[in-house]
């Protein structure tokens, strides 16, 4: 992912649900380091309890749109993990001036999606 894209505002997620099968797509904020654009972090507010989450969790692969671009991906969940404080440091400092974002940023599950 080019620096054009990972300054775009919003990604496109595409989860296989993990009861019918079918594509859920949701709109959400994402960051992507600089040394490291194969792979966005994602924080999820719903934590655990977010349905895309909880599709990744039991089939890891997804589509991510950004922009016209369009990456298959592996999603993992992050959380205590050595990617754990960049992926909130990333995406909290790309939003942090739309609103008071503190909570959020130490309180939602990071995850990460790995592009291919």
């Amino acid at each position: 992912m080019d620096e054009a894209l990972a300054a775009l505002p919003f990604c496109y997620v595409t989860t296989t649900g993990r009861r019918t099968g079918k594509p859920h797509r949701i709109e959400i904020w994402f960051a992507a380091a600089q040394d490291a654009r194969d792979t966005i972090f994602i924080l999820a507010g719903g934590r655990e309890q977010s349905d895309w989450v909880r599709n990744l969790v039991t089939d890891p692969a997804c589509i991510v749109e950004v922009g016209a671009e369009r990456f298959h991906g592996r999603g993992r969940v992050i959380e205590g993990g050595p990617d754990d404080k960049t992926a909130r440091r990333l995406v909290y400092e790309k939003y942090r001036e739309d609103d008071d974002l503190e909570e959020w940023r130490n309180e939602a599950l990071p995850v990460a999606i790995d592009l291919r």
